[in-house]
Protein backbone atom coordinates (compact mmCIF):
# COMPACT_ATOMS: atom_id res chain seq x y z
CA UNK A 1 0.00 0.00 0.00
CA UNK A 2 2.77 2.47 0.89
CA UNK A 3 4.72 1.42 -2.18
CA UNK A 4 1.79 2.40 -4.41
CA UNK A 5 1.43 5.73 -2.61
CA UNK A 6 5.14 6.42 -3.08
CA UNK A 7 4.89 5.58 -6.80
CA UNK A 8 1.90 7.92 -7.08
CA UNK A 9 3.83 10.78 -5.47
CA UNK A 10 6.94 10.19 -7.54
CA UNK A 11 5.15 10.29 -10.89
CA UNK A 12 6.25 13.33 -12.82
CA UNK A 13 2.81 14.89 -13.25
CA UNK A 14 2.09 14.99 -9.48
CA UNK A 15 5.33 16.80 -8.77
CA UNK A 16 4.76 19.11 -11.75
CA UNK A 17 1.29 19.93 -10.42
CA UNK A 18 2.65 20.70 -6.95
CA UNK A 19 5.28 23.02 -8.41
CA UNK A 20 2.65 24.70 -10.60
CA UNK A 21 0.39 25.35 -7.60
CA UNK A 22 3.23 26.93 -5.60
CA UNK A 23 4.44 29.06 -8.51
CA UNK A 24 0.84 29.95 -9.39
CA UNK A 25 0.24 31.22 -5.86
CA UNK A 26 3.37 33.33 -5.94
CA UNK A 27 2.55 34.65 -9.40
CA UNK A 28 -1.00 35.43 -8.25
CA UNK A 29 0.46 37.69 -5.56
CA UNK A 30 2.60 39.48 -8.16
CA UNK A 31 -0.37 40.03 -10.48
CA UNK A 32 -2.56 41.18 -7.59
CA UNK A 33 0.09 43.71 -6.55
CA UNK A 34 0.40 44.91 -10.16
CA UNK A 35 -3.33 45.45 -10.42
CA UNK A 36 -3.83 47.02 -6.98
CA UNK A 37 -0.69 49.16 -6.88
CA UNK A 38 -0.32 50.26 -10.50
CA UNK A 39 -3.41 49.72 -12.62
CA UNK A 40 -6.14 50.61 -10.10
CA UNK A 41 -4.53 53.98 -9.20
CA UNK A 42 -4.19 54.66 -12.93
CA UNK A 43 -7.92 54.07 -13.39
CA UNK A 44 -8.61 56.20 -10.30
CA UNK A 45 -6.58 59.03 -11.83
CA UNK A 46 -8.59 58.79 -15.05
CA UNK A 47 -12.07 58.07 -13.67
CA UNK A 48 -11.77 60.09 -10.47
CA UNK A 49 -12.77 57.15 -8.22
CA UNK A 50 -10.58 54.33 -6.94
CA UNK A 51 -13.37 52.32 -5.42
CA UNK A 52 -16.92 51.83 -6.68
CA UNK A 53 -18.23 49.89 -3.65
CA UNK A 54 -20.49 52.77 -2.58
CA UNK A 55 -22.47 52.68 -5.85
CA UNK A 56 -26.02 51.45 -5.44
CA UNK A 57 -29.48 52.02 -6.80
CA UNK A 58 -32.93 51.46 -5.38
CA UNK A 59 -36.08 50.03 -6.96
CA UNK A 60 -39.35 49.99 -4.97
CA UNK A 61 -37.48 50.14 -1.67
CA UNK A 62 -35.02 47.35 -2.58
CA UNK A 63 -31.38 48.42 -2.55
CA UNK A 64 -29.04 47.02 -5.23
CA UNK A 65 -25.39 47.55 -4.19
CA UNK A 66 -23.71 47.08 -7.59
CA UNK A 67 -20.42 48.74 -6.64
CA UNK A 68 -18.76 45.57 -5.36
CA UNK A 69 -19.76 43.77 -8.53
CA UNK A 70 -18.27 46.56 -10.65
CA UNK A 71 -15.06 46.40 -8.58
CA UNK A 72 -14.86 42.62 -9.10
CA UNK A 73 -15.44 42.92 -12.86
CA UNK A 74 -12.79 45.65 -13.19
CA UNK A 75 -10.30 43.62 -11.12
CA UNK A 76 -11.00 40.52 -13.25
CA UNK A 77 -10.50 42.43 -16.49
CA UNK A 78 -7.30 44.06 -15.24
CA UNK A 79 -5.87 40.75 -13.99
CA UNK A 80 -6.78 39.07 -17.28
CA UNK A 81 -5.16 41.87 -19.27
CA UNK A 82 -2.05 41.83 -17.08
CA UNK A 83 -1.64 38.07 -17.45
CA UNK A 84 -2.23 38.27 -21.20
CA UNK A 85 0.11 41.18 -21.95
CA UNK A 86 2.85 40.38 -19.43
CA UNK A 87 2.87 36.55 -19.64
CA UNK A 88 1.01 35.09 -22.63
CA UNK A 89 2.28 37.46 -25.31
CA UNK A 90 5.97 37.27 -24.24
CA UNK A 91 5.87 33.47 -23.85
CA UNK A 92 4.22 33.06 -27.27
CA UNK A 93 6.86 35.32 -28.83
CA UNK A 94 9.64 33.37 -27.11
CA UNK A 95 8.20 30.02 -28.26
CA UNK A 96 7.84 31.30 -31.83
CA UNK A 97 11.47 32.43 -31.77
CA UNK A 98 12.54 29.01 -30.49
CA UNK A 99 10.63 27.22 -33.29
CA UNK A 100 11.84 29.54 -36.04
CA UNK A 101 14.39 27.10 -37.49
CA UNK A 102 12.29 23.93 -37.20
CA UNK A 103 10.68 22.33 -40.24
CA UNK A 104 6.97 21.62 -39.94
CA UNK A 105 6.05 17.95 -39.42
CA UNK A 106 4.95 15.89 -42.41
CA UNK A 107 1.16 15.85 -42.84
CA UNK A 108 -0.68 12.74 -41.68
CA UNK A 109 -3.94 13.45 -43.51
CA UNK A 110 -5.09 14.64 -46.91
CA UNK A 111 -8.40 15.88 -48.32
CA UNK A 112 -10.60 13.62 -50.40
CA UNK A 113 -10.95 15.23 -53.85
CA UNK A 114 -14.64 14.26 -54.00
CA UNK A 115 -16.12 15.09 -50.58
CA UNK A 116 -13.22 17.17 -49.12
CA UNK A 117 -13.18 15.19 -45.85
CA UNK A 118 -9.91 14.57 -43.99
CA UNK A 119 -8.56 11.05 -44.53
CA UNK A 120 -5.24 9.31 -43.70
CA UNK A 121 -2.45 10.02 -46.17
CA UNK A 122 -2.03 6.31 -47.07
CA UNK A 123 -5.75 5.68 -47.69
CA UNK A 124 -6.71 4.31 -51.11
CA UNK A 125 -10.46 4.77 -50.64
CA UNK A 126 -12.36 7.53 -48.81
CA UNK A 127 -14.13 6.26 -45.70
CA UNK A 128 -16.89 8.85 -46.12
CA UNK A 129 -17.81 8.83 -49.82
CA UNK A 130 -16.00 5.57 -50.80
CA UNK A 131 -14.39 7.15 -53.86
CA UNK A 132 -11.11 5.65 -55.06
CA UNK A 133 -8.16 7.90 -54.32
CA UNK A 134 -4.84 8.37 -56.07
CA UNK A 135 -2.04 6.33 -54.50
CA UNK A 136 -0.49 7.74 -51.33
CA UNK A 137 3.20 8.14 -50.66
CA UNK A 138 5.39 5.08 -51.34
CA UNK A 139 5.94 2.77 -48.41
Amino acid sequence: MLKGFRQFLMRGNVIDLAVAVVIGGAFGAVVKALVEDLLTPLIAAIAGKKDFSALAFEVNGSKFPIGDFINAVIAFLMIGAAVYFFVVVPVNAFMARMRRGETPPDPTTKKCPECLSEIPIAARRCAFCTSTLPAGPPR
